[in-house]
C-alpha cells in the first residue's frame, strides 16, 4: 500500500496536533461544510443565470450569441478576482487567524449575490446595469478567493492526518453542494413561472434567499474554535519574538520566495480541475439551449442529478486518497475526464434526458477524483504559518 502524499513542509504541524474529539470535529466540518455551500451557491448562482437570461436583462442590445458571451464574460470576471482575493485573504488568515477571515468573506459573498438580486436591469438605468453586475460579481470572485483555503484548512488542521484527505473533502462537498441547491432554484422557479415572469422577477429570488442563508452559515461559523495548530503557530512566534528572536518575513512573500513550485504544482491541478468542472456544468446549459435547442429545464435538471451524485463520490474519493495517496487518485481523475469528454457530447447530441444526465454524472464522479484529495493535497505542501497563503494562491 502506498502512503498518502505529504508535503515536507507542511503535515508534521497537523499531525503532532492532538485532534479534537468526533463529536466537536463533527462540528467544525459542518460548519465548513455549511459556509462553503453558501459561498458555491452564490457563486454558481451566478453561472446559471448568466447562461439562462442575463443576456437578456442586462444586455439586451446584443446580438443574442454576443449577449451570452458578454453575461459569461461578467461570470469570468470573477475568476479574475480570485487570485487576488487569495492573496489578501491567504496573508491576512495566516496572521490573524482562519475563522476571522472565513466569516468576513462569507460575509462579501452573501452581500454581494444578494444586491444582485436588487440590481435594476438594463431597461431601468441603460448601460450602468452591466456595469453594476460586474462590479458585483468582482466582489464574489474576491470573497471565494479567500473562503476555500480557509475552509479545508480549518478542517485539515482539526483532524486527524491518517483520514485527513477524509475529512478534508467534506468542505469540497460545498462544491456540488451550493450547485446543487442553486440548480434545484432556478430548476423549481422554472417549472413554476413562466418564462415573462421569470425574466421579469423570479430570477431575484434565489439571489435574494442568500441573505437568509448567510444568517444560517454565519450562526454555524461562528460557533467554532480556531484552528489548533494556527494558535499553537501564533504561540510560538510570540515566544520567539519575547526571546529577541529575528523577525519572521511575511507569510506571502515567504511563500512566494521558498515554495514557488509547490504554488505553481497547486495551480495546475486546480486549474484542470476547474476547467472540466464548469465544462460539465455551466458550459453544458448554453451548449443545451443554444446548439441543441432543448428547454433550460432539461439542462437543469441533468445537472441537478449530476450534482447529487458528485456530493457522495467526494468523501469516497478522499478516504481513498488516505489509503493510496493524493497523486494516484487526482492523476486517475484528470485521465478519466480528458478521456470521458468526447463520449460526453456525444451523450448530450442525443437529446435523450437519461443518456444526457449520465453524460454529466459519470464526468463528475471523475471531476470529483480530482476535487477530493486537493484539501488535503494543498495543505500538505505549506507550513503553519504559511498554509493559508500558499492554498490560497495555488487554489
Amino acid at each position: 500500500m502506498v502512503a498518502p502524499s505529504s508535503g515536507s513542509a507542511g503535515s508534521s504541524p497537523a499531525a503532532a496536533s492532538p485532534g479534537p474529539s468526533p463529536r466537536a470535529l463533527r462540528r467544525i466540518v459542518a460548519a465548513s461544510l455549511v459556509g462553503t455551500t453558501i459561498e458555491w451557491y452564490d457563486f454558481f448562482l451566478y453561472g446559471s443565470a448568466a447562461a439562462l437570461v442575463f443576456d437578456e436583462l442586462f444586455f439586451p442590445d446584443s446580438d443574442p450569441l454576443v449577449g451570452t458571451l458578454l453575461a459569461f464574460l461578467t461570470y469570468a470576471v470573477g475568476f479574475a478576482a480570485r487570485p487576488v482575493g487569495a492573496l489578501v485573504f491567504g496573508h491576512y488568515g495566516d496572521r490573524l487567524g482562519r475563522k476571522k477571515l472565513l466569516v468576513v468573506s462569507l460575509l462579501l459573498m452573501g452581500g454581494a449575490t444578494f444586491a444582485i438580486g436588487l440590481l435594476p436591469t438594463h431597461a431601468t438605468v441603460g448601460s450602468l446595469a452591466p456595469v453594476l453586475l460586474t462590479a458585483l460579481r468582482l466582489v464574489q470572485g474576491f470573497a471565494l478567493g479567500g473562503e476555500w483555503g480557509g475552509a479545508v484548512l480549518l478542517v485539515s488542521e482539526h483532524g486527524d492526518a491518517r483520514r485527513r484527505g477524509f475529512w478534508a473533502s467534506w468542505p469540497q462537498t460545498g462544491a456540488p453542494a451550493g450547485q446543487l441547491l442553486a440548480t434545484g432554484v432556478l430548476a423549481l422557479l422554472t417549472a413554476l413561472l413562466s418564462e415573462s415572469a421569470f425574466s421579469g422577477w423570479g430570477w431575484r429570488v434565489p439571489f435574494l434567499l442568500s441573505g437568509v442563508l448567510v444568517l444560517v452559515g454565519l450562526w454555524v461559523r461562528l460557533a467554532v474554535d480556531e484552528s489548533p495548530v494556527f494558535r499553537q503557530a501564533r504561540e510560538r512566534a510570540a515566544a520567539r519574538a519575547a526571546a529577541g528572536a529575528p523577525v519572521e518575513e511575511p507569510p506571502l512573500r515567504a511563500v512566494l520566495r521558498r515554495h514557488w513550485r509547490d504554488v505553481l504544482v497547486a495551480m495546475g491541478a486546480r486549474m484542470a480541475e476547474n476547467i472540466s468542472f464548469y465544462v460539465l456544468t455551466a458550459f453544458i446549459l448554453v451548449y443545451v439551449t443554444a446548439h441543441l435547442d432543448l428547454s433550460q429545464q432539461t439542462g437543469l435538471n441533468a445537472v441537478l442529478l449530476a450534482s447529487a451524485v458528485h456530493f457522495c463520490v467526494i468523501p469516497l474519493w478522499g478516504a481513498l486518497s488516505d489509503r493510496v495517496g493524493r497523486r494516484p487518485v487526482y492523476c486517475a481523475g484528470a485521465v478519466g475526464v480528458a478521456l470521458w469528454i468526447f463520449p460526453f457530447f456525444a451523450l448530450l447530441d442525443t437529446r435523450s434526458f437519461p443518456l444526457m444526465a449520465l453524460a454529466v454524472t459519470v464526468g463528475l464522479v471523475l471531476h470529483g477524483a480530482m476535487y477530493a484529495p486537493q484539501a488535503a493535497f494543498f495543505s500538505e505542501l505549506f507550513a503553519t504559518r504559511m498554509r493559508y497563503s500558499g492554498a490560497s494562491i495555488g487554489a
